[in-house]
């Protein structure tokens, strides 16, 4: 019997002990957008992800992403016209869990990754400012073809990460296009035209 007591005594210690360290590593966010820090940053590819999605038949929506990222984020909150986004993507690095149909889209007829290995955004000025959600206007370089896109980006607040050490900030953005103005027009209406892109990411302060 005084085993038992002491074991449990034992986990409960333990597990007090692990909710206390789990306390002192979750950072206090700043969530309104001016409190956040000026900066240069650059995302942290551990904590990103990027997926589309588009259409399929009128049925569902055929969603994939991209495992191979890069962006910096030029950060000036009290002026967000002065802020900047710059993002890169490898094309080759799509996955839509069908290795087979991911060779397919790799391919000439849809993302010609031998000929346009990367596709580009940029932001290029500020469209307008509700809350923490701004909307940028930028350009998309995709198949080689530049068009103007928006991107509304949700900033969700910022703060010291505890276990890095670094200042970073968390954000949500969404951008929708048509296809078919990049010059991809294969299957159009079976495969749908407009395609949405979301962004779930983490930048660091350098």
């Amino acid at each position: 019997m005084g085993k038992h007591v002491a074991f449990f005594a034992f986990l409960i210690m333990s597990i007090c002990f692990l909710s206390g360290c789990v306390q002192l590593i979750t950072p206090r966010v700043e969530t309104a957008l001016v409190e956040l820090r000026t900066g240069e940053y650059r995302l942290d590819p551990e904590h990103a992800a990027l997926l589309f999605k588009v259409d399929h038949m009128g049925l569902s929506s055929f969603v994939g992403r991209f495992e191979k990222f890069d962006a910096s984020l030029d950060f000036v909150p009290e002026q967000l016209a002065d802020s900047r986004l710059d993002a890169v993507i490898d094309m080759a690095s799509i996955n839509v869990n069908s290795t087979e149909f991911a060779d397919t889209l790799r391919g000439s007829d849809w993302f010609a990754v031998q000929t346009y290995p990367q596709a580009h955004f940029s932001t290029t000025s500020v469209a307008s400012v509700e809350g923490n959600i701004v909307k940028f206007n930028g350009v998309l370089e995709f198949l080689g073809v530049k068009k103007p896109v928006m991107i509304e980006v949700n900033f969700r607040g910022g703060a010291t990460n505890m276990l890095t050490a670094k200042y970073t900030i968390g954000f949500s953005a969404i951008a929708q296009f048509k296809r078919s103005e990049f010059g991809m027009d294969k299957y159009i209406p079976a495969v749908g035209d407009d395609v949405t892109i979301e962004v779930y990411a983490e930048f660091q302060r350098n």
